[in-house]
């Protein structure tokens, strides 16, 4: 439909279901701290490690571990709902147009590009540890919008967009560098065979196929089976399949506000029957308006709609309640200053604030971008430092990243570090750069 829906969704929905989320992966990480770090640890490691739950059927097998069906399973259905917001933000928000698009997606990419620079320079003498250099690339949406809601009228609208539309560019960068990077070995014949059932969808979605239930049947059976076989993460598949949904209405606007107002003269030429229930006619009248509703959107919208709120509310909080618990075992100052620790914890937090705030001076001062209507570089800069906060996207790719369990402790104990440092700086650089209740203008 018209911009101004898409743009709600897009904008006051989704950021305020990031902001509820981020409080739930905080309670979240509290407990599955608490918990491996307590007499209930065996109980923790035999429930998301050792227990193994799937299906055999003759010779085929799938059959892995709560963590594993989590990071392979549950997070591929999250990527699918990254994918859905990329494709609605390219089509009709914040990255469809270059203009608009400018600032958020190079700030990204220095938020990408430094961070994995500061990391690299730390451990160049160390092969062993350089593989984890995607790890402090990564920021965590729902943990940041979280953070800057607390602030908030004094935070302007305008900057949440941007930490928004930076983030979602900044997933983008990090689906690549699963993709491209950490990906060990490919059975070209799975990947070929996904490829084949990633035809499937596009001719469907062209054909005019809205039913989002084939999608899921072709994706699931299809796409992200092959993807789970092939090598190449299953995350991956569901991005894929997200580009694939149709992001067309089946009606246009003015033949929406027609049949409608038709309908609902209908409805008002309709005798009440004196009590609470409808009559049949009106009954059928509202069945009508429902069918008109359905035609009037698109089903990315839709399932992005449905989707999201599960994504931040269940599937980021099991994510983080089987990945965060890091099991501490002697000093915690070694962890913390290993040198994995020490490159991720500087990546995150000095990495990002550079990257950030100097690829947006440049775009800016070289005319290539403005600055959103309202908000100042101070602001800028805060937002730099909360994109520090890495957590469960930064855990995500520790996972892929090292296959010794102890680096990925260690990886962990640096990520949970850095994150807590930068939403301290950045919440307390915000709260003394802003006014309760006023926008600090450009400067």
């Amino acid at each position: 439909m018209n911009r101004k829906s898409i743009r709600h969704f897009g904008v006051s929905t989704f950021i305020n279901q990031e902001t509820g989320g981020g409080v739930l992966l905080i309670f979240a990480t509290i407990v599955a701290l608490y918990w491996a770090n307590s007499s209930f640890y065996p109980a923790y490691q035999h429930l998301w490690y050792e227990m193994k739950i799937g299906f055999t059927w003759g010779d085929f097998k799938l059959i892995g571990s709560l963590h594993h069906w989590i990071n392979d399973g549950l997070m591929a259905l999250f990527f699918f709902t990254v994918g859905l917001e990329i494709k609605r933000e390219i089509i009709g928000g914040e990255l469809s147009s270059i203009k608009k698009a400018s600032l958020p997606i190079m700030a990204a990419f220095g938020g990408m590009i430094i961070p994995a620079a500061v990391y690299s320079l730390i451990v160049i003498n160390k092969p062993e540890f350089m593989h984890g250099w995607g790890v402090p690339m990564a920021t965590d949406i729902a943990f940041a919008l979280g953070l800057l809601a607390m602030l908030g009228k004094r935070v302007n609208i305008n900057l949440k967009i941007f930490l928004t539309a930076l983030a979602i560019a900044d997933d983008l960068g990090a689906i690549l560098v699963i993709a491209i990077f950490y990906t060990k070995t490919i059975n070209y014949t799975e990947l070929i065979t996904a490829a084949v059932f990633m035809v499937v969808l596009v001719v469907a979605n062209f054909a005019g196929v809205r039913r989002t239930l084939f999608y899921a049947v072709v994706g699931l059976s299809g796409v992200w089976l092959s993807f789970l076989y092939s090598g190449v993460h299953a995350t991956i598949a569901g991005v894929l399949i997200a580009m694939t949904i149709p992001a067309r209405t089946d009606i246009d606007e003015e033949t929406y506000i027609a049949r409608l107002s038709k309908l609902l003269q209908k409805f008002r030429q309709e005798n009440p029957n004196g009590n609470p229930l409808l009559t049949k006619k009106q009954a059928h009248v509202v069945e009508e308006i429902d069918n008109l509703n359905d035609a009037a959107q698109t089903p990315l919208q839709k399932l992005e709609h449905f989707l999201h709120p599960i994504t931040t509310y269940f599937i980021l909080p099991v994510f983080a309640l089987a990945n965060a618990g890091v099991h501490i075992e002697g000093n915690i100052s070694d962890l913390v200053l290993h040198p994995i620790a020490i490159a991720i914890i500087l990546g995150l937090i000095l990495g990002k604030f550079i990257g950030i705030s100097l690829f947006s001076r440049l775009m800016v001062k070289f005319k290539l971008a403005a600055l959103p209507e309202g908000v100042s570089w101070n602001q800028i800069y805060g937002v730099a430092l909360l994109a520090g906060v890495g957590f469960t996207m930064s855990i995500f790719i520790s996972e892929l990243a090292f296959s010794d369990e102890a680096f990925k402790q260690i990886a962990k104990v640096g990520i949970i570090t850095a994150s807590v440092i930068a939403a301290l700086l950045g919440m307390g650089w915000l709260a003394l750069s802003t006014k309760k209740g006023k926008d600090i203008p450009n400067r």
